[in-house]
């Protein structure tokens, strides 16, 4: 997972490739370089449900915000289908979009969602650019020094090759094999400590092929660049879906972890609230709906804590 971990339904990420290959999509920043990422229009999409203010959450709200009536989000639009750039090229959305547009209406407020590098998210959000990070960002002990973060999805790590696995990858025996991950996320440890424990048996190490973007991990691997790609588990089960059978995922889910909104560790409240939303929508439903709308209700969490 993005140490985010780490990102369906009708708009789908392109996930170009330079081969031949050709795969499904409608709209992509796949092959933006990382400035024209950082500045691309912002958006933010409509929610699965509208949601009524809630009042006593929305007195938790920093007056400056309230003020403004906007939440500024910072989120890495490359990680379909939980963030990704919509197919009007500039509008991200997702599962997160959705899940935090909802919950942003419980506090009384616009959430408006901007396209950033995923390892710079978090310094936006603790120097004052961002208001919140989303951005399937795991919960994890050093970010908690950093950040408040309030808990609402759980995903664990998946693989996937290509498909009928010509390389006969198994993610429990990688020695020797070249891996496409993405920069800043969970899955470069997991990586490194497999590969230590192949070096320190004799083995060949673990090639990490690691891309900025998860659109380029999946194509990489589309591409034939890595014999596999490790990932957050919706990611993955997105990518193997939208590229039409070309990858297939291979052994099994693994160190499940919970995802986290990103809060400055001086606004307890907004944290406080924020969980207090997503529990409100827990309890109507709508929750539920925004994940079986993006076929991830088997992440679904039941308490929304702030650093659990």
């Amino acid at each position: 997972m993005p140490i985010r971990p780490a990102r369906a339904s009708v708009v789908v990420a392109a996930l170009a490739v330079a081969s031949s290959l050709s795969l499904a999509a409608c709209g992509s920043d796949s092959l933006e370089s990382g400035a024209a990422k950082a500045s691309s229009a912002a958006g933010s999409a409509t929610a699965a449900a509208s949601q009524a203010v809630d009042q006593a959450l929305a007195d938790k709200v920093p007056a400056k915000i309230k003020q403004a009536g906007v939440l500024k989000v910072g989120s890495d639009a490359s990680y379909a289908p939980n963030e990704f750039i919509g197919d009007d090229g500039k509008t991200v959305t997702g599962m997160d979009v959705d899940l935090f547009t909802a919950a942003a209406q419980k506090l009384g407020l616009k959430a408006e969602f901007q396209n950033a590098e995923f390892p710079s998210i978090i310094l936006g959000v603790t120097s004052g650019k961002f208001d919140v990070g989303v951005s399937s960002f795991t919960i994890n002990a050093d970010r908690k020094q950093k950040v408040n973060m309030v808990q609402y999805f759980n995903a664990g790590t998946l693989w996937a090759v290509k498909k009928g696995n010509p390389k006969q990858v198994d993610p429990a025996k990688a020695c020797g094999l070249k891996v496409g991950v993405q920069k800043g996320t969970v899955q470069i440890d997991d990586l490194t400590a497999r590969s230590k424990k192949c070096t320190d048996a004799g083995q060949p190490a673990i090639t990490q092929i690691v891309e900025t973007e998860q659109s380029k991990v999946t194509a990489d691997l589309s591409s034939g660049k890595v014999d596999a790609m490790a990932a957050d588990s919706p990611i993955t089960n997105y990518a193997v879906k939208q590229t039409n059978g070309q990858l297939e995922k291979v052994g099994e889910l693994y160190d499940s972890a919970p995802y986290g909104i990103v809060v400055p560790k001086d606004h307890q409240a907004l944290a406080e609230a924020i969980g207090g939303a997503f529990a409100a929508m827990e309890k109507s439903g709508d929750y539920k709906k925004v994940l079986e709308k993006w076929n991830n209700a088997d992440g679904a969490v039941t308490a929304f804590p702030v650093n659990p």
